[in-house]
């Protein structure tokens, strides 16, 4: 066996992270930054400005406060 070969073997069984992207979603929600939101989630809703949009997480200030929400928890978003 070379060193390549070990060297895959070796990392075969390290944790590897899988995360579904839903592109439309993604991108719809890149329109609407810096407009107020209304985030509903499996834990309840959010309400303030949507600053950022990443593929796994977007990020809504309410008063300040940056709350960071996982692209997964998010049932339905409404611009106002």
């Amino acid at each position: 066996m070379n060193h390549y070969q070990d060297h895959q073997q070796t990392h075969s069984n390290a944790p590897k992270m899988v995360t579904l992207v839903d592109p439309y979603v993604y991108q719809t929600l890149q329109t609407v930054i810096g407009r107020t939101v209304v985030v509903q989630t499996s834990e309840g809703n959010i309400r303030g400005c949507l600053t950022d949009v990443k593929p796994d997480h977007v990020v809504v200030d309410v008063s300040g406060s940056p709350f960071f929400i996982r692209m997964q928890m998010i049932i339905w978003v409404l611009p106002q």
